[in-house]
């Protein structure tokens, strides 16, 4: 790999301009696809539903299957195709509304085949960087994809804002197709010959290798207890995204501009993290830091049920801070060690099985959220969710990962004598 540092990578660097791209018009496209339902097409609270459920539903329906597909073939190809079709379905939205034509249908349409897309480009690069970057630069290498995600999840719902006010939120999805085309476009550039993929004839049946994906993680008990750590945050963190808004507004008594510059706290630590997570892996080790770092930040979500309509709001401040800090730094350790840990023929299948799992929880927590504010109240139910964030912690505190030593990359290991 040239140079000391994926500074110097310049295929990395065009991936990581892609990615970047790709994920700021993730973040805006999501802020500005309701507010245009709303707004040009008077969507009621079911169509609205509808609408968010087809943003997801691709993680359910193919989430297992697609990392199938990824493993059988050139990642970098898939992620282009992935990147060409998001933005020219987005460029119909904006055509249809000069026609006059625009419906909710074809929102709802575009929404459910954007969502299918996303699932191919995120596990398909997930398994990608690692032949890219080689397997001992995956820390590096995630830490800075993770910077642009955190970056895009601050400043986009922000920058659709100001785009749907100057160009109207039909144009402004034109913009959001446009980043997914640039995202193809850094992605061609890529000169980095990738492997071949394993070749799978003879080899069984879709529904045997979604198994066999499926076995490696759970028989696996690192994977397996991250995978349950993450699913259970998730599930967690589902149920308090449901009633976060009503807490903030109806217990706190903020304002919307207030809700909006308190919730900028999670992008907040959320960049903090990133920026500082190689380092801090450098430091304390990328194993220990799976169970080390959500030890340490975790707890910190219990202060959100301790705010007052005071000065103890600063104590929500914190706690977002804190736990987003740490929810990254995780982020990067859990990924960059399940890529170093397996082995590349499964890649596309393992990120496929844990994507699933810990993706597939969300709705479900949203949904049971909504049901235990409305029958416990909200109040009641941001103390369950939250003491629901700290408990999963103990799905890798009580794994064999505290006596796991950091797992060496295939390209350092010695040859077998």
């Amino acid at each position: 790999m040239p140079g000391d540092t994926l500074w110097r990578h310049r295929d990395f660097r065009l991936l990581w301009a892609g990615q970047t791209a790709s994920q700021f018009g993730t973040f805006v496209g999501v802020t500005v696809l309701p507010v245009l339902a709303v707004t040009t097409l008077a969507a009621t609270p079911l169509e609205m539903g509808l609408l968010t459920a087809a943003e997801n539903a691709a993680f359910l329906l193919l989430g297992l299957p697609a990392g199938v597909w990824v493993d059988r073939m050139r990642r970098r190809p898939l992620m282009v195709r992935a990147d060409l079709i998001r933005g020219l379905l987005l460029l119909t939205i904006p055509l249809a509304w000069w026609a006059g034509a625009l419906t909710l249908v074809h929102l709802v349409t575009v929404a459910t085949l954007v969502g299918a897309c996303t699932v191919f480009f995120d596990i398909a690069y997930q398994s990608y960087l690692p032949s890219l970057v080689g397997r001992g630069k995956l820390v590096d290498g995630n830490a800075k994809l993770q910077v642009s995600q955190s970056v895009a999840n601050v400043g986009g719902p922000g920058l659709a804002g100001t785009l749907t006010h100057l160009l109207g939120a039909a144009n402004a999805l034109a913009t959001v197709g446009g980043s997914y085309l640039a995202s193809a476009w850094f992605l061609r550039r890529i000169r980095t010959e990738e492997p071949p993929p394993t070749p799978h004839a003879g080899q069984p049946g879709l529904r045997a290798q979604v198994a066999e994906g499926l076995r490696f993680v759970f028989t696996t008990p690192s994977l397996r207890a991250i995978t349950l750590c993450t699913a259970s945050a998730n599930f967690a963190g589902g149920m308090f995204t449901a009633v976060e808004v009503l807490f903030l507004t109806r217990e706190l008594h903020l304002s919307p501009a207030g809700v909006g510059w308190l919730l900028a706290c999670h992008g907040v630590g959320g960049v903090l993290g990133a920026v500082t997570a190689g380092r801090l892996l450098e430091r304390v080790g990328l194993v220990r830091a799976i169970w080390l770092v959500p030890l340490v930040t975790w707890p910190a979500q219990l202060l959100v049920p301790l705010s007052e309509p005071d000065w103890r709001i600063a104590l929500a401040a914190v706690a977002f801070v804190i736990v987003s800090y740490g929810i990254i730094v995780y982020n990067v350790a859990q990924v960059s060690y399940r890529q170093t840990l397996c082995p590349d023929h499964l890649l596309g299948r393992m990120n496929a099985s844990v994507r699933f799992l810990v993706w597939g929880v969300l709705p479900i927590g949203s949904l049971l959220g909504g049901v235990a504010g409305q029958w416990l109240g909200v109040s009641a139910t941001v103390w369950l969710c939250s003491a629901g964030n700290v408990l999963a912690l103990l799905w890798v505190l009580l794994s064999p990962l505290r006596r796991t030593p950091d797992p060496v990359p295939p390209s350092t290991r010695p040859a077998a004598s």
